[in-house]
């Protein structure tokens, strides 16, 4: 028999009398995510989501990588399955897992009977597993409390399932479940970290940047789109909305004191990307703020930011440190390209002394020195954007 995968289901099983819905809109993220890998067939039963390959063609090493990445799932292992007979659960085990059997130094057999009508219960299959792997495989120790290897053995309603340890999944929730938001992506290391967070929680993501030529480059905005392109496998198909905001910049700078530069730039940021959110249908904004990291992000810069946008903002990544931050960004792939040495316009016309307690009816004042309104319409008429998906 071919091997499967199976999923085990994280905090979806206690989502109560919603449990079916995020189950189905899980399943249907799944098979959207291995439509490359070949034809499955997803489906699930106690708490489990089967993934059958339907074809020899079907790439198992691929759709088993992809599936540790779609949120919802807490572990992913692949099972060999054979007939709920304790002679066949025996050889497989010999089968599918010998080279692991005959490397290892200890090991223990652990097994789930699903399956109440099975003559055996649990620890009987251990048993008789466990005892004749041994006779067969006499240089094991068996090891109850910390083996090298642990056999699994699932008898479940189709049949038992023989596999080695699982791997951790993506957990969360679904992506879809938790309704649509804009993220603002930088080209930075915590706005990718950020918006992997949220999409964790279920949201699905349109991303936003800000464009500045010629104070940035064609290449600072290839590597945001790169950006992109990494967050996908977590995240789903995006769109992109890259806004020209070299004109909001200059009138920033001839208008307003240059303590003031980064606030009021950050207010225009949001007010675009509302704009953007009622366009696409999204109820919150995402961003990548870390509370005291750079002068724009203490309490009351926060604040005078928060003053400019309508919706609700969520920061995932407002109260860790920097060396969290990082260690996310590599697990999810982000990092090498974030810190290529591309400025974005976040860096253009950086105050010397930039204000870090700021008054906001006196931000509010040297903001009304520029056209707030024909600046942002200016700015949304030259959105360029750009599809985002696993398929290129």
């Amino acid at each position: 028999m071919n091997d499967v995968i199976l999923l085990k289901l994280g905090e979806v099983v206690l989502k109560g009398l919603n449990r079916r819905t995020f189950e189905d809109k899980l399943m249907s993220n799944i098979r959207r995510r291995l439509q490359h890998c070949g034809k499955f067939q997803v489906y699930s039963r106690q708490s489990t989501i089967y993934v059958e390959p339907q074809s020899d063609s079907c790439d198992m090493d691929e759709a088993y990588a992809a599936c540790k990445q779609i949120f919802g799932i807490i572990s992913v292992t692949r099972a060999r399955p054979c007939e709920k007979d304790k002679d066949a659960i025996l050889g497989c085990a010999k089968s599918y897992l010998d080279s692991q059997l005959r490397s290892a130094k200890s090991f223990k057999v652990e097994t789930k009977r699903s399956d109440k009508k099975f003559p055996m219960n649990s620890m009987e299959i251990s048993q008789y597993v466990g005892g004749l792997l041994h006779d067969a495989y006499p240089h094991l120790i068996v090891d109850v409390h910390n083996p090298e290897l642990c056999v699994h053995v699932e008898v479940r309603e189709k049949a038992a399932y023989v596999h080695g340890p699982a791997e951790p999944g993506a957990g969360g929730l679904p992506i879809g479940m938790g309704g649509k938001a804009v993220s603002l992506l930088s080209g930075g290391i915590d706005s990718p970290v950020s918006s992997f967070m949220i999409a964790k929680r279920g949201v699905q993501l349109e991303l936003v940047h800000f464009f500045s030529p010629p104070y940035t480059s064609q290449q600072a905005k290839e590597k945001v789109i790169e950006l992109a392109r990494e967050l996908t496998p977590w995240c789903g198909r995006m769109t992109l909305h890259i806004i020209p905001f070299t004109e909001i910049q200059e009138e920033i700078r001839r208008g307003c004191p240059e303590d003031h530069f980064t606030l009021i730039m950050r207010r225009f940021m949001m007010r675009l990307a509302v704009a953007v959110a009622k366009r696409t249908g999204c109820k919150a904004l995402v961003t990548g703020e870390c509370l005291g990291q750079v002068a724009s992000q203490t309490m009351d810069a926060l604040t005078v930011s928060d003053d400019a946008c309508e919706l609700p903002v969520l920061r995932p990544v407002i109260g860790m440190d920097k060396e969290e931050i990082v260690r996310i960004s590599r697990r999810i792939g982000t990092f090498a390209t974030s810190i290529l040495p591309y400025e974005d316009c976040c860096t253009v016309f950086t105050p010397r002394h930039p204000r870090t307690h700021p008054d906001l009816e006196e931000v509010r004042q040297y903001e009304s020195a520029l056209d707030v309104e024909g600046l942002i319409a200016k700015a949304l008429q030259g959105v360029e954007r750009i599809t985002i998906s696993m398929e290129g």
